[in-house]
């Protein structure tokens, strides 16, 4: 009997091979949905995980863990500095540290933090950490050589920016990958950041630059802009930090002693004037219209798959009805009703079971290639994982099929061989 069925398929391999496409198409378009949201929530979720808490200033809780948390390029308003002074000075703070955004180099965020933000993210494989305000840390994914100089760009990556001519950074260190939009990162002291930008009592500008005459048009502030040059050669002062009139801030990430102490955080800093987030809450929310996406989404594909088997269910009995000869002369030569039934509901299970196969293989493939464009856009590793889950959908899928298959297998079980035979 498998010999005669492989023989059938071989005889007819150009349908045997488009219905196999059909089916795997279908499959691959729900494995893919499955794997990828799966992919995102396991990346997110590990991009945060070193953010315990984010305050910033009122306004979007998700654009601010959006920018703080994976750095995506937003402004953000700015809080006062003092709000800085009164975290590091928090007794159930174990570390606060600055996030400001603002410059770029080769498509890579520049972001001014501390010593403490950089060690919460990780270990350094190579250099030390910034001790001068004109030194930096780069990320994993960041192309540069150690001691290598850069100078900053103001503006945006892909739109019309401006370069710090004179100012520049040198890399001292490089920090162990970690799957998070860090990686693509260039981290500098903040003191540096204000600096460059002009805020802080000592930002570089001596009094010859203060009694400079303003620009009279917007061609001769751009000039004045890339002329001017603040000190960076010189040891970081973390008292700056704790002054309080330092400059506003976009974000500042903070490290509480216990979990008691992060829920009392987040109420105390929840106020007219700023805002406390646990990033894992506001992903939770993203999850949830992530979710909704995703089941209309998984609607469209299960219904696509229901088309594909009405489709080839309607091919598999056409086929049986233009294979009454056949069909009777394996009755008559003595093929009892049951083989005839196996054989024909065989066929179209070795379809289904193929294509199936394949489908999931092609989704698997195609999750892995959308999962490899997102991370070298976002720099969020997005890890596409099959669970048993899957499989088990895959047998349900299978069985169901099975199921359906009967309605040809049944058509050929009742033909009378000496119908099909005078047809």
């Amino acid at each position: 009997m498998l010999g005669f069925i492989a023989a059938d398929l071989r005889r007819h391999w150009i349908g045997v091979l488009a219905v196999t496409l059909i089916i795997a198409l279908a499959v691959a378009l729900g494995v893919v949905v499955t794997l990828q949201e799966r992919a995102l929530r396991l990346g997110s979720a590990r991009a945060a995980q070193a953010f315990d808490l984010v305050v910033g200033a009122p306004g979007s809780e998700t654009q601010l863990v959006l920018s703080a948390v994976f750095l995506q390029a937003a402004p953000l308003p700015l809080m006062e500095g003092d709000v800085l002074a009164g975290l590091i000075a928090d007794p159930r703070v174990a570390w606060a540290a600055p996030v400001g955004f603002g410059d770029f180099v080769d498509d890579h965020p520049i972001v001014g933090t501390t010593q403490q933000l950089v060690g919460g993210l990780g270990r350094l494989v190579e250099g030390r950490t910034f001790a001068k305000l004109d030194e930096a840390i780069i990320g994993a994914a960041v192309p540069k050589e150690m001691d290598a100089r850069f100078h900053p760009m103001h503006g945006q990556p892909q739109g019309p920016a401006e370069v710090h001519g004179g100012i520049s950074y040198r890399v001292v260190g490089r920090m162990a990958a970690t799957g998070t939009p860090w990686d693509r990162a260039v981290l500098v002291p903040i003191e540096a950041v204000w600096r460059v930008h002009g805020h802080g009592a000592d930002a570089g500008h001596d009094h010859d630059h203060d009694a400079a005459p303003k620009p009279r048009g917007m061609a001769e502030a751009r000039q004045q802009h890339r002329d001017f040059a603040p000190d960076l050669d010189a040891p970081i002062n973390p008292a700056a930090l704790s002054e309080a009139h330092a400059p506003g801030l976009p974000a500042i990430v903070v490290k509480p002693k216990t979990i008691a102490d992060a829920y009392k955080l987040r109420r105390d800093y929840r106020s007219a004037h700023t805002v406390a987030v646990f990033p894992a809450e506001v992903l939770t929310r993203l999850y949830g219209t992530l979710g909704d996406a995703r089941q209309v989404i998984a609607l469209v594909a299960y219904g696509a798959q229901a088309l594909v088997g009405a489709a080839i269910l309607l091919v598999v009995v056409i086929h049986v009805l233009q294979r009454r000869r056949q069909i009777g002369a394996l009755r008559a030569f003595g093929a009892p009703r049951a083989a005839v039934f196996a054989i024909v509901w065989l066929e179209v299970l070795t379809l289904l079971g193929t294509g199936m196969l394949a489908g999931f293989a092609l989704g698997y493939a195609a999750a892995r290639l959308v999962s490899r464009v997102v991370e070298t856009a976002s720099g969020i590793a997005l890890p596409v994982i099959a669970t048993p889950t899957d499989a088990g959908a895959l047998i349900g899928l299978f069985a169901v099929g099975a199921l359906v298959a009967i309605i040809p297998a049944l058509l050929a079980y009742r033909q009378s061989p000496a119908a099909a035979l005078r047809g």
